[in-house]
């Protein structure tokens, strides 16, 4: 497992991303509400912020995620998941969560909103051809392996 040194800025009082346990892919995070919390009714959604902002080296991208627990027992998503943070994006990290739950959500602060998995990329250059490698699945789609 690679391990790289990323700079952050913590303007919450909370404590600084981290993993729950040893082989986590994603580190909690929490929400940064010092004007008090926020109600989410159902189906509506906001910008929460983070009081983070993060300088990651260049190649990596800082993936937000939702956290399955608030997701399976009260809806709660993230409306574009997974978020990305470009290693040039300098300002504050903020969460469009969404609330797909029956009932009201109150979002507080310091509670843990999502997930981040921080990862590599790889920019594409792209070859233009006719035609592309032969393979058993070929153009089936959705739910279509082409092998039946």
């Amino acid at each position: 497992m690679d391990r790289i040194k990323v700079k952050i800025i913590n303007k919450s009082h909370h404590p600084l991303p981290d993993y729950s346990t040893f082989e986590a892919a994603g580190m909690d995070v929490r929400a940064y509400l010092p004007d008090g919390p926020i109600t989410l009714k159902p189906m509506e959604r906001a910008l929460i912020p983070t009081g983070l902002a993060i300088q990651l080296p260049q190649g990596y991208e800082c993936q937000i995620r939702p956290r399955s627990g608030l997701a399976l027992k009260h809806g709660l998503s993230i409306v574009n998941t997974p978020g990305t943070v470009d290693a040039d994006y300098r300002g504050d990290i903020g969460v469009v969560l969404i609330n797909l739950g029956q009932e009201d959500f109150v979002v507080n602060d310091g509670e843990r909103i999502c997930q981040m998995v921080i990862t590599q990329y790889s920019h594409v250059k792209w070859e233009p051809v006719h035609e592309l490698d032969r393979t058993k699945r070929e153009d089936g789609s959705f739910g279509h392996t082409g092998t039946n």
